[in-house]
Formats: C-alpha cells, structure tokens, sequence
C-alpha cells in the first residue's frame, strides 16, 4: 500500500523525481565520496514532508525511537548495515550496551529498544539493556504489549568503564555503549571521561543538551546547494528555509519583536517562492524549540501576529519541552505542507539508516492535524512502509512517481540529511573545537 498524494502529480516535485533518476550514477558516486570523507552517525531517523511542488527533511533525530515500527520484511538490510557499523567501531566486538531513555510506562517506546536489540543481536553480539533509571538497584523486566518481556539492568562504573553485574564478581563489559536516550536532561556523570576504547555513540554532544537544530540545517542547506548543482535543480526545491532567535523566554513575553522580524522575512521569502513557481498556497512557518524532540515546543505561523500576545496556553506549552528542558533559542523554519494521506487521515513519511544505508521507514499519520500541522503529536500512529524495495535504487524504467522511485528519492533525501548530521557532529565535536 502507497499513500495517496492529494496534490496532482505534476510540476516541480515530478521534474525533481526525474532528475534525481536520471542523476542516479553521479548521485552515488557523490555520497561514496562523502561518506568516505564523513563518518556517518551509527543510526540516525528523518521526518520528511511531500508538499507535492517541494520535498524536505524537516528534522533529524541521532536518537531514533521508532524501531518497533519498521517493516519486519526488512529486517535483513537493517542487520547488514548494523553489521558495517559495528565493524568500524570495533572490529572484535562481542559485547554492547544500550542505555534507552528511563521510561517504564512507555511500552510502545520500549518495544522500540527490544526491536533495536534484536537488530543488534542478529549481527552476532551480545546485548544487553542497561538503565540509567535513579535507584535502580536490581534488574527489572518488564511485559511488552507484543507479548516480549525487556530485561533492564542497573549499570555500574568501574574506573572509566560501564559495566553489568555478572553472577559472581563477573562483569559483562561492552565494547561499545549504544544511547538510545537523548540527553535532554543533561549529561549525567556517568557517561562523562569514559574509556576512548569503549565507544560510545552517538556522541555525547549529540544530545539535546548541546545539539542545535539550527546547526544542523545550516550544514544541510550547504549540502543541499551542492547537490542541486549536482543534478541541476534549484535547492529550494529540497531545502526549508529557517532562522533563529535567542534570547527568547516565552513566560516573560521576552524575544516577541525578533520573532515577529524573523517570521515576517521568512513568510515574505517564500510568498517570493510561491509566485516563482506559481503555487496557489498560503505560506506558513514552524516556530519550534532550537533543541529537544519528542514534538514538544512546536506552533504552526502564519503571520507576525501570531507570535505577538500569545495566550498563557501557548506560551506555557512552548516555554518548557522533554525533561523540563527551557526553550531560549527558536528555529523558525519554513513550513512544508504534507499532501500525503493514508484513509484520508495526513501522513508523512520517516526514513531510517543505520550508518549511511537506508533500513526502512514508517509513515506518521495523524487523524486530528492538517496538512500546514506538525504531526509529531499525541494522537498519532505508524504505518509500516510496504512498498516491495525499501527505496535503495531507482529504475529508469518505470514512472518517476512509481514507489521505488518515490521512496528512491526519499531515500536520498534523507541520506543528505544524515550526511549533515554527519558534519554537523564534526563541526561541534568539542575536542576538534579545542584542537582548532
């Protein structure tokens, strides 16, 4: 089953499909030569929207919840890329470590690290799940709504090292430590000063506490001006415009005249867009938390008013998103419609890697939000992407618009996205800052 584009199939978003068709020889050519020069992050996922005239990554997570929502066809390509990158984090490796989040009430993102585990283990590890839970003092398991039971163990610190308590004095000491948990709430002691030959990925300073979407989409804006004059197209086609504020501290109404200022010029450069490519559409701007997930923190603009006296509502659910983390810097980036549905309800889909290869994806679908909404929001739900080819290759032969090609295109997309997060955690590495 592919999900219905509501927007007619013609234009900007089908001469896009066929240039990247065409393009596919130089298109890959291109990301070998980029990944050899970028280490790729160990896993990464893309929310992506189809606005029919323009398609865009609008956010990328290093911490990918959503594993439980994959199509189990695919399970083979997501094992062989595990495969290539636990290789290149240790070529002996036996043992790993995943520290998810400290949700116990959360099944559903619980049956996410089980199905994370299971990947990992199919490459021939040993897992296991250790929590960062306070008081943890015993391992607790805990029923999955499929019917698995999840095993989560107190971890220990032994000099520069995490561990597990074997029977005995035994310890299961991991070559590489996995987190699954996005450091919204800091970076805890633990995880600080660990041993260089105990990897630990992602980075810590790919954690919310640190990481800055308008980072990100700096690099991938650069990125994606490279790509388009590889294969002729006009980067915005693939690029969200966006902005930034500081200094924004909703409860105290501080910031309001920088957001009015930076939404009026975004909306007026894609009004601009808009008449260039002659799209009959009222533009619209994300305001959203410059740091944090979980789709906390987010409003959909359409006008400077509309950041100016907001309700105590809405300034209470923008000041604060995960773990009580306050929102001081927004991203102010250019809302891309949705025009996919799935039963008449707007989806959009969600691409996942590990390492550089694409794995799968699922579509988010969202009953109670529009089309110009973010549908990372309770309410929502997954739908597996059951297209015959997980998108790895396009076929000239067939329509542009026919899936393998669609989610071929997809999954460039999202490569480029991750191939950012890729420079992006370069760039803001703190050792190559200080070593710079």
């Amino acid at each position: 089953m592919v999900p219905h584009l509501t927007t007619a199939l013609t234009g900007p978003l089908l001469d896009l499909e066929k240039q990247v068709i065409a393009a596919q020889p130089r298109i890959e050519h291109w990301f070998r030569v980029q990944w050899h020069e970028h280490a790729a992050p160990f896993y990464s996922s893309v929310d992506l929207r189809n606005a029919g005239y323009k398609l865009a990554p609008v956010d990328t997570n290093l911490f990918p919840g959503g594993f439980n929502n994959l199509n189990p066809a695919f399970m083979p390509l997501a094992v062989q890329a595990a495969q290539v990158a636990v290789e290149k984090l240790c070529t002996t490796a036996q043992r790993l470590l995943i520290i998810p989040e400290n949700h116990t009430r959360n099944l559903y993102y619980l049956q996410n690290v089980a199905a994370l585990a299971e990947i990992l283990r199919k490459t021939g590890l040993a897992v296991r799940i250790g929590s960062l839970l306070p008081g943890l003092a015993e391992p607790l398991l805990i029923d999955l709504p499929d019917g698995h039971v999840l095993k989560l163990e107190p971890i220990l610190r032994e000099g520069d090292r995490l561990m597990l308590r074997e029977s005995g004095d035994a310890r299961f000491d991991p070559c590489a430590v996995l987190l699954n948990n996005d450091l919204s709430a800091g970076v805890p002691d633990i995880l600080k000063g660990l041993d260089p030959e105990q990897t630990l990925m992602p980075p810590l300073h790919a954690g919310w506490a640190t990481r800055r979407k308008s980072n990100h989409f700096r690099v991938y804006a650069e990125l994606a001006q490279a790509f388009a004059r590889l294969i002729g197209i006009d980067p915005w086609l693939i690029d969200p415009y966006f902005s930034v504020c500081s200094g924004v501290d909703f409860m105290a109404r501080a910031g309001e005249d920088c957001l009015a200022t930076h939404v009026e010029a975004l909306l007026a450069q894609i009004r601009a867009k808009y008449a260039e490519y002659g799209i009959d559409r009222e533009p619209f701007v994300i305001v959203k938390a410059d740091a944090g997930t979980y789709g906390m923190g987010i409003m959909t603009v359409k006008s400077s008013a509309d950041v100016r006296d907001l309700s105590r509502r809405v300034r209470n659910k923008m000041a604060v998103v995960k773990e009580g983390l306050p929102v001081n810097q927004v991203l102010i980036q250019e809302g891309v419609y949705t025009f996919e549905s799935i039963n008449e309800a707007v989806a959009e889909p969600v691409v996942y890697m590990i390492d550089h290869f694409v794995i799968g994806g699922f579509y988010r679908v969202h009953t109670g939000r529009g089309a110009d909404e973010n549908l990372n929001a309770p309410g929502m739900h997954f739908v597996p992407l059951a297209f015959e080819e997980v998108g790895i290759y396009a076929d000239a032969s067939a329509r542009p618009d026919a899936p393998v090609n669609r989610f071929y295109t997809y999954g460039v997309l999202a490569r480029l996205a991750a191939l950012a997060a890729a420079i992006e955690l370069e760039e803001t590495d703190p050792e190559f800052a200080h070593a710079a």
